[in-house]
């Protein structure tokens, strides 16, 4: 349930473009999901993708965390993330993105700074098993209440949130669509260690907004985002990105360079986002023969930080 529209939101976007084009695509997992999660890929329409954010919510509202409290997340460059995001700010609640090099200690550091009561994540990743990392970064994390995750073989104790998304989803809570209100809370890092950063819904879409703008990325784009979410240079232009555009987001986990240019063959992409050296390197190759759908990339410059993430720089590169 959503009260007045104050400001904008990520809920409050994402609505917009299902009120406009519910049956449209809207999500499309990587090809190689398989190998990556063990989960097979999904495709989902806008229509689809809001049943599934509505039952999420449903879940992390009946497992008792309260409006505006932390709820992190370390997940992979797959529909879950972005399903996960959109559905705890429905519920009301707080991300934290937890970047996926992260192992129990440099989590549990995070989960305690930030006050976090749940955590999500997959079972598997790329062979790691995070779920067991999740469990026992709770375990040391005293303001830990949920413990919830994706895919097969979750160990005991934590919740699955596939089991979530075949049940129904009538549990709901007034939420202010606030765009001022905390949204998210990225990593920085400086001499003590990483810090906590909460950023706002308004300025992650400033953020996106900054990228769209100099990309020039057209409504209703067919977007493949290369880069990893879990910071907020890579949801703005990926997350964000899509619910600005109201187009298609199909998702890399990176990196593999065969499936990458499988994808945005076989789906007909026409924007990139990546990082910055890769958009240097198409651009040195002979994008008309071996992309001809690609019509924008977005290359977002970095500099390493202990969770190497990247910080936005959006050079517009068209072919």
């Amino acid at each position: 349930m959503i009260q007045n529209n104050a400001s904008p939101t990520l809920d409050g976007l994402f609505r917009r473009v299902l009120a406009r084009q519910p049956d449209a695509l809207a999500l499309r997992d990587p090809q190689n999901k398989q190998r990556i999660t063990g989960q097979p890929p999904k495709r989902l329409t806008f229509a689809e993708a809001d049943r599934a954010i509505s039952a999420l919510s449903a879940h992390f509202i009946d497992a008792g965390l309260p409006a505006n409290s932390v709820i992190a997340i370390q997940l992979p460059n797959t529909v879950e993330f972005m399903l996960t995001v959109l559905a705890a700010h429905r519920a009301g609640l707080v991300v934290a993105l937890l970047p996926l090099l992260w192992r129990q200690a440099e989590l549990t550091v995070a989960l305690n700074r930030t006050g976090a009561r749940a955590i999500v994540t997959m079972s598997r990743i790329d062979g790691v098993v995070h779920a067991d990392l999740a469990m026992n970064a709770a375990a040391e994390a005293f303001s830990i209440r949920h413990v919830c995750g994706f895919g097969d073989g979750l160990p005991e104790g934590m919740a699955s949130l596939d089991h979530a998304l075949e049940g129904p989803s009538a549990t709901a809570r007034a939420v202010t669509q606030d765009g001022r209100r905390a949204a998210i809370i990225s990593f920085d890092v400086t001499a003590d260690g990483f810090r906590a950063v909460p950023r706002t819904h308004l300025n992650l879409i400033a953020g996106a907004l900054a990228v769209f703008l100099e990309s020039r990325v057209p409504q209703g784009a067919t977007l493949m985002s290369a880069f990893a979410p879990s910071s907020f240079a890579g949801l703005t232009s990926s997350l964000l990105l899509w619910l600005l555009s109201g187009g298609t987001l199909t998702l890399h986990h990176p990196f593999d360079g065969d499936v990458l240019e499988q994808q945005i063959n076989d789906n007909s992409c026409d924007t990139l986002i990546a990082p910055a050296p890769l958009a240097l390197r198409l651009a040195e190759i002979d994008l008309p023969s071996r992309l001809p759908s690609l019509r924008h990339v977005v290359g977002l410059g970095a500099h390493r930080d202990r969770s190497h993430q990247v910080r936005s720089g959006p050079p517009h590169m068209p072919r």
